[in-house]
């Protein structure tokens, strides 16, 4: 038990990382283009975790299957997340996009009831309605005010898509950790995230100031090198080690609630009632999943 509620906790952690990184995200892209931006994230994350990789682990081969098996995990959840959530939120609303995000814990379960063989209980299945409400409501009250972009079937299908690919980057990395460790799957999913972003960061790169760009801005690149892609991809593989996939899809639901409480202290956003009721059926759902016996693995 101990050893579920030490990995449920780095999942916690990990998905803290990452809700940061939208309130970094929105200083960062006022910089930087959004490819570039990426392809400098993953080769600082790349330079720090290779020669650690070697030190620690002397270099490990890997076969053609798990090379395959990590690469895929880059393509969805790296790559193609991003690609196709700002695809979507281009052509739909942000609101409409916050609401179709928050169905990440159904999406996530449904795919491991049928890939991984996850049994789905009814505490398990309470535990993703409330979180899926929970996130829905703060997504929404997240974006209620934004409303200017033009509302897409076409933009729905786009951010659907990213959460299918985010889902699928939970089960990939669920089904590796058996047999791959964290400090390996997080070096090669940064360096696949490099030679992805690669050819689209150097278009970007050709009318780019670099010289123009401050100490301070820099430092948010570095930020998501080290904290949210070393730190969190690690602790992320970490916890999918020991608990199931269908609780790590729950625990995203966390994502949002790091996110408003770091906007509102470093934006000076305001906490809505909506944002409130989202939190407590994001905890509620979390509280009754944990008293659940037998979800490790």
């Amino acid at each position: 038990m101990n050893r579920w509620i030490w990995s449920s906790g780095k999942v916690i952690v990990a998905m803290s990382i990452v809700g940061s990184s939208v309130v970094a995200g929105k200083l960062v892209v006022q910089s930087f283009p959004i490819f570039l931006a990426n392809e400098l994230r993953f080769l600082v994350a790349a330079i720090i975790l290779i020669p650690l990789w070697i030190k620690i682990e002397g270099f490990s081969t890997l076969n053609r299957k798990e090379l395959v098996a990590i690469f895929l995990q880059a393509l969805l959840g790296v790559f193609l997340f991003n690609l196709l959530m700002l695809h979507g939120l281009s052509k739909t609303t942000a609101m409409e996009a916050g609401i179709i995000t928050g169905t990440l814990p159904v999406c996530t379960a449904f795919l491991s009831y049928f890939i991984l063989k996850e049994k789905l209980t009814r505490n398990m299945g309470i535990s993703i309605l409330l979180a899926v409400v929970g996130a829905i409501l703060m997504n929404i009250a997240n974006h209620s005010t934004t409303n200017h972009y033009s509302t897409s079937l076409l933009g729905n299908l786009f951010i659907l898509g990213a959460v299918f690919c985010e889902s699928l980057f939970i089960i990939i990395g669920k089904l590796i950790s058996y047999r791959m460790s964290a400090l390996t799957v997080s070096t090669m999913v940064s360096l696949f995230g490099v030679i992805l972003f690669f050819p689209f960061a150097v278009a970007e790169s050709r009318y780019f100031e670099f010289k123009e760009i401050s100490a301070a801005e820099w430092g948010l690149v570095l930020y998501f090198g080290i904290v949210v892609t070393v730190i969190a991809f690690l602790l992320m593989q970490q916890g999918l080690a020991v608990i199931s996939a269908s609780w790590a899809g729950v625990l995203t639901s966390l994502l949002p609630i790091s996110s408003m409480i770091l906007s509102s202290i470093l934006l000076d956003e305001k906490i809505t009632n909506l944002q409130v009721c989202g939190f407590f059926l994001i905890i509620a759902a979390i509280y009754l999943l944990s008293k659940q016996k037998g979800i490790e693995n």
